[in-house]
């Protein structure tokens, strides 16, 4: 192949790129003159550029579809619908063709005479109104020159309004680049390492100048290898609205992220897996418009691709709103084929017998379809994510949609981490996921702490779990040492924070990162391994990995804002943390962990007596102590452990006997028996356990902070949108033992997604004061029209003068109460769902 037809093939296939994405916004903005430009520069370039070479097909193709956007250019023929599917048909025979003259340098053979004609019968279509009735599309006078394919724009102008000057580098020129960039690092860490060891100073000057030429190599050489991810995904709004046509499916397709950078390798290697996954979610997830219809869902489905970094890894989320995994089906086709039994499908739950369509073969696809249904796919996907040192998971809800999450780890990469030791053996943490380092031991800084057998530290009033990570790994402690004393590198993992518990930490360093070998691909822990500069390889921890190891990455996490409480025998059934105590005789006890702000052990002489009250001096002010039983009295000598419970300026103790422990415990509540300050028992950990009700015991420190639990019968739907957590823990619990079936979101934007989704509730409880839109935007949002048009609407406020509660019924709220008034809010509920009882 000569240069020549090889410069036109690199150009034509950068044009062609960009066309799909330009035909689709002509789609949607015919009168786009600027769109309509580009498109008509990109062919006529092609056709004139044939001409040239010596390339009939590729010309007479070319030429058809420029004498439609003529036509569409000088404002004589409408841009349509179907005329633009027509171009398309067009650029993808072009791209044939290319592909041709690639493979073989020559056109290859092909019959283009149908579409020729199709293309001739669309130029002679009917016309628009005379010249004179109507505004041309793109005047004569106004179109730019034909022979510029440099189209200048204000994101891609230099200086001067000039494009910026680019060259054209092989890959593999690039690859042997960064090769040798990262036998540089490791030379000059070995370098480094040595340095430190020695005291010639003449070596200082020089070397510290080595390492910052070496640091800004490898920045440079790693920008060549970066691109976004909108690269990757460029092809995909073609790929949508083709599938929606052919399936007969009103699809929105919401790309986020697409700035989010990876590896170029990596990029290539994702483009088929997040292509078979979008048709996946277009042809099984969706449903059609009748169908949404009739399941009170908007006609137009959703598919969300999401891209962002997380702890040194790069996250994709592909999902949509559609029917969900049929876990019934997946069941029958699991047992059918002979991957599991009655008896272990029983025993999993939803989420493993999800990943079977994983399997190979695995389809539950009523018929084949040219989109997919033969079995084969998601295998492959979950293959070549897994071969780039990758993880792919999903989640789905049963007419919710589903979303599958795909995480690649660091891979063929130079990145900065902490070197840190445990067990005598030394490891990397990549600096991405260390939001601070903490000093734990004797003296009066953060000391790790063990409730029961958890460790815990206290950092800025916020309990914070800790991992010991020769314990994690089982390597043995050096003689003398203790688990109490060290460092903790506090990482987070989506919304969970927790601490890493090391021996030492020696210094951050740049290193190269290479893949975890097969062998130890299934321990999570790690991502992957580097050499140091005196030689010796080290693991890289992995924090996600850490986390689900040890239970941290709470799968119920990754719902993110919206979350369904699940009813079952009057309480929350889903996976809670329940702090565990002992209070007197009979049953330990247990709340909710996320409504415990700290633990304390308050010394004797620390309580006082106010009336008739136990209080004392924390943080500044008085804080109210409740004992938890009557016959429980201050100690004389020691220390009191107390549970502290706070929101804002106001905080409660309640003086407990003693901490148990922190577990994981679905909440199988039983109110039969229920006493005063407890919502009922349930098994937990083996046992029979009470469950507090804070609110009870927080109005025994301050009366006017909650009032008591009412207690109702029917079961409704709620929507609760409020932004607090505290108030979130506190008012699900209290309506849902009042027989309430409640959904919470943290903001009106969540909420209106619900409602855009399909999602209907009898009742809307709303904060008043919440980020990007507060609940007046809400209530006014509702009433515009649409399925919750009619709903009754709460308003809670901390204020609630005249004029509040007037602009609140104004927005569009049928009450308006004060945010902590439990008892009100109740008996709202019941006045909004039955008025004449009311009356």
């Amino acid at each position: 192949m000569d240069d020549l037809l090889a410069d036109f093939l690199t150009e034509t296939n950068e044009g062609l790129a960009r066309l799909d994405e330009a035909l689709l916004q002509l789609e949607k903005e015919p009168s786009s003159r600027g769109v309509l430009s580009e498109i008509f520069r990109t062919v006529h370039t092609i056709k004139g550029t044939c001409g040239f070479l010596g390339l009939p097909r590729l010309e007479g193709v070319a030429h058809a579809a420029e004498n439609v956007l003529g036509l569409w250019r000088e404002g004589t023929l409408a841009v349509t619908q179907e005329g633009v599917t027509l171009i398309l048909s067009a650029a993808d025979r072009i791209k044939q063709i290319v592909a041709g003259l690639e493979a073989t340098g020559q056109e290859p053979a092909g019959d283009d005479t149908p579409l020729k004609a199709a293309l001739d019968a669309a130029a002679l279509g009917e016309a628009l109104p005379e010249e004179g009735d109507h505004e041309p599309i793109l005047a004569e006078e106004e179109a730019p020159p034909a022979d510029a394919p440099l189209a200048a724009s204000p994101e891609g102008a230099g200086a001067g309004g000039q494009a910026p000057q680019t060259i054209r580098v092989a890959v593999e020129v690039l690859e042997d680049l960064m090769v040798l960039v990262s036998e540089l690092v490791l030379t000059r860490n070995q370098l480094l390492q040595l340095a430190r060891s020695e005291s010639n100073a003449a070596f200082a000057v020089p070397l510290q100048r080595l390492s910052q030429i070496t640091s800004d190599l490898q920045d440079g050489v790693m920008k060549t290898r970066m691109q976004p991810i909108g690269h990757a995904w460029s092809k995909l709004p073609r790929l949508v609205r083709d599938l929606s046509r052919d399936l007969g499916k009103r699809i929105e397709l919401d790309m986020r992220g697409a700035e989010t950078e990876l590896d170029r390798q990596v990029l290539e290697l994702i483009k088929d897996p997040l292509t078979h996954m979008v048709r996946n979610s277009a042809d099984h997830g969706l449903e059609t418009p009748e169908q949404r219809r009739a399941a009170g869902k908007g006609e137009t489905g959703r598919i969300l691709l999401n891209a962002f970094h997380e702890g040194g890894h790069i996250v994709l989320e592909i999902g949509d709103d559609g029917r969900g995994l049929n876990t019934d089906r997946i069941k029958a086709k699991a047992l059918s084929q002979g991957l599991a039994t009655e008896t272990e499908l029983a025993a999993m739950n939803d989420r493993d017998v999800h990943r079977f369509i994983f399997r190979a073969g695995f389809s539950t696809a009523a018929e084949v379809t040219s989109v997919s249904g033969r079995g084969v796919g998601m295998d492959v996907v979950k293959t070549n994510i897994e071969r780039i040192g990758g993880i792919v998971d999903l989640r789905s809800r049963e007419h919710r949609g589903t979303t599958f999450t795909i995480k690649i780890p660091l891979t063929l990469a130079i990145a900065a981490a902490l070197i840190v030791e445990a067990g005598g053996e030394r490891f990397a943490i990549p600096q991405a996921g260390v939001l601070e380092l903490v000093r734990v031991g004797p003296g009066k800084g953060p000391k790790v702490e063990k409730i029961k057998e958890a460790r815990v530290m206290r950092l800025r009033d916020q309990l914070l779990p800790l991992i010991p990570l020769k314990s994690l790994l089982r390597l043995e402690a050096e003689p003398g040492q203790s688990d109490a004393e060290g460092f903790v590198v506090v990482t987070q993992v989506g919304a969970q924070l927790f601490g890493i518990v090391v021996d030492r930490v020696f210094d951050t360093e740049e290193i190269v990162v290479k893949p975890v070998a097969p062998i130890l691909r299934h321990i999570t822990m790690f991502s992957g391994n580097t050499i140091l500069g005196d030689g010796s390889v080290i693991m890289i921890l992995d924090p996600n990995g850490i986390a689900r190891a040890t239970g941290l990455g709470s799968e119920a996490a990754s719902d993110h804002a919206v979350r369904k409480e699940e009813p079952r025998g009057g309480m929350l059934a889903r996976q809670t943390s329940l702090l565990l105590f002992r209070a007197g005789e009979g049953a330990p006890k247990a709340v909710p962990l996320s409504l415990v702000a700290r633990l304390e052990n308050l010394k004797a002489g620390s309580i006082e007596r106010a009336g008739d009250s136990l209080v004392t001096q924390y943080r500044g002010n008085l804080m109210p102590l409740v004992p938890l039983h009557s016959f429980m009295s201050p100690p004389e000598a020691g220390h009191q452990a107390v549970l502290v419970f706070g929101d804002g300026d106001r905080a409660m103790g309640l003086m407990v006997d003693e901490i148990l422990d922190v577990v994981d415990a679905a909440l199988d509540m039983d109110a039969a028996g229920v006493r005063p300050g407890f919502l009922g028992s349930c098994v937990v950990a083996g046992r029979v356990t009470e469950i507090l009700d804070t609110g009870f015991w927080l109005k025994q420190g301050q009366p006017d902070w909650f009032e008591p639990l009412a207690a109702t019968g029917a079961r409704p739907s709620l929507l609760v949108v409020e932004d607090s957590d505290f108030f979130r823990n506190l008012i699900v619990p209290a309506v849902m033992a009042a027989g309430y079936d409640v959904t919470t979101v943290p903001n009106g934007r969540e909420a209106l997604r619900l409602r855009e989704a399909g999602e209907r509730f009898d009742v809307i409880v709303s904060d008043i004061n919440m980020p990007e839109l507060d609940g007046l935007g809400l209530a006014r949002a509702v009433r515009e029209g649409g399925i919750w048009a009619e709903v009754p609407m709460i308003a809670l406020s901390s204020r609630s003068d005249p004029r509040d509660v007037e602009r609140g019924r104004a927005a569009g709220f049928s009450d308006y109460i004060a945010k902590f008034d439990r008892e009100a809010l109740l008996t709202s509920l019941q006045q909004c769902l039955h008025p004449a009882l009311a009356r």
